[in-house]
């Protein structure tokens, strides 16, 4: 599943750090999921959109294979 979490991490000045201690997670969860490596549970999707004060669909983009 892609995501726009690096672009909307950069747009709002936020580095990986600052996000993964947000939500709960650690730098690496945040590098796998920008990087495609890792599809975020929904209570995570959810915590990221809350973050930047998004739906998670603006956020995450489901693509059927």
């Amino acid at each position: 599943m892609k995501n726009k979490i690096k672009e909307m991490r950069k747009g709002n000045n936020v580095t990986q750090e600052e996000l993964a201690l947000a939500v709960g997670v650690t730098r690496q969860t945040v590098i796998s999921l920008e990087n495609g490596k890792y599809n975020a549970s929904i209570q995570l999707a959810y915590k990221i959109a809350k973050f930047f004060g998004v739906t998670i669909e603006e956020l995450f983009i489901f693509e059927e294979e």
